[in-house]
């Protein structure tokens, strides 16, 4: 009889094939979604079908993070997952670990690959952000030469500042060669000398804005040396040369009002501006037109002449007083000066009386300690043949020579006999 298997056997025998299969692993499907269900779990259970089949799919709770919209009968989707068996039931289903809408799906992920690389590059950076000028004169416009985003940008500026010059670079905004164009415009217009450069163009679908989703474009905005506004679609549409871009507005009319400045709103504001300081300097000046006078009636009640006269009375006499105390403190310091001389007079006699007797002293103690005097003074030295000093008995024996030294000279003399002291014997 053959071997027989349970169903749960098969099964997971199903399964385990499905899972060493490497293209179910992770695969892309697209179809239109039908009996879509979102359970309170938080998972999402639905069926992706198109004119020649049907097969089951769900969304676990932990995948829907990345499901950027609400998932609906009837829409045409990009799923991405693996397909394997639930064994209880024996069915196999594909297990979506993210979902996109078809048809922007692909693009999609295109953008968000470009989007991570360049961010990861630094190119996001706001270090790298410039500054838009206050006050631009020269405008450089990269987009389509006709369109709504043209005429808003250029109706915008010349009503904001009738004087400003437009530079408008016509560059393809879609289509084949769009993102190479746009690049040739920035930097075009980065060489020529503008101010400012507004890119961008009017709304549509991603696939319409894609030339500002391209690296080429991404790469001519950062290294543009020009501050550069992006300006691509409506509010909602975001884009790569947004992030890169210095600037971002939500729409071509809202870059032309940042970049230009609203010369009327400026010009009332200096007229303001005006009308204060002319207020505050006249003010200014009668406050001090009223001291002058002020003044005036003080010195006229005062009389300044006499005020001089007493004035240079006072200096005189302080003249005179400063001449009298600088005679006495001179005077005073002399005094105090040969005083402090003879004091150090006095002190340096005594000083050397002092060093004349200490010395006497020193000179006394040291004849003391003089060998010579002691020599003089009937004392004498006794040493061997080599020069070393005998103290001791002991050092000698009979017969050895011996130096004997004197006041006047050495006598060199023989040992004959030796005798020690009684006590020195008993103690030997």
């Amino acid at each position: 009889m053959q071997n027989v298997y349970t169903v749960r056997q098969v099964n997971a025998y199903i399964k385990s094939m499905f899972t060493q299969d490497v293209v179910l692993r992770s695969i892309y499907m697209k179809g239109e979604v039908s009996n879509c269900k979102y359970h309170t779990s938080g998972h999402i259970y639905f069926s992706l079908k198109d004119e020649s089949g049907t097969i089951s799919c769900v969304m676990f709770a932990s995948a829907r993070k990345g499901l950027a919209f609400g998932m609906k009968n009837g829409q045409q989707v990009l799923v991405l997952g693996n397909i394997s068996v639930y064994e209880r039931d024996g069915t196999y289903q594909l297990y979506a670990s993210r979902i996109l809408l078809d048809g922007a799906g692909l693009l999609y992920e295109k953008f968000e690959a470009l989007k991570a690389e360049l961010e990861e590059m630094g190119m996001f950076d706001p270090v790298y952000k410039k500054p838009i000028p206050p006050f631009v004169k020269k405008l450089g416009v990269v987009t389509a030469p006709t369109g709504a985003a043209v005429r808003d940008i250029i109706q915008i500026s010349r009503r904001r500042n009738p004087g400003i010059q437009i530079i408008l670079y016509p560059a393809l905004v879609q289509g084949e060669g769009a993102a190479e164009s746009v690049a040739k415009g920035i930097a075009m217009l980065d060489a020529y000398g503008v101010d400012v450069i507004i890119a961008g163009r009017g709304g549509g679908s991603i696939e319409d804005l894609w030339a500002f989703n391209e690296e080429e474009t991404a790469r001519a905005i950062f290294s543009c040396n020009t501050p550069v506004i992006s300006a691509v679609g409506h509010e909602t549409d975001t884009t790569i040369a947004d992030y890169v871009a210095d600037l971002r507005a939500p729409t071509p009319s809202a870059a032309a009002e940042l970049a230009v400045a609203d010369i009327s709103a400026l010009q009332g504001e200096l007229y303001r501006q005006k009308s204060r300081l002319f207020e505050a300097v006249t003010r200014k000046v009668q406050d001090k037109r009223d001291e002058l006078a002020r003044r005036e009636k003080i010195l006229s009640l005062l009389g300044p002449q006499e005020k001089l006269q007493d004035q240079k009375m006072r200096l005189a006499r302080a003249q005179e007083d400063l001449a009298e105390a600088m005679q006495q403190k001179l005077a005073l310091s002399r005094q105090e000066m040969e005083y402090d001389r003879q004091r150090l007079q006095v002190l340096m006699r005594e000083k050397y009386r002092d060093s004349r007797h200490r010395m006497q002293i020193y000179i006394e103690k040291l004849k003391g300690l003089s060998p010579l005097e002691k020599l003089g003074q009937g004392y004498s030295y006794t040493a061997d043949v080599h020069g070393r000093k005998i103290t001791q008995t002991g050092q000698v024996k009979k017969g050895d020579t011996i130096c004997v030294y004197v006041s006047d000279g050495r006598l060199q003399a023989e040992v004959t006999d030796i005798q020690k002291d009684k006590q020195d014997a008993g103690e030997v």
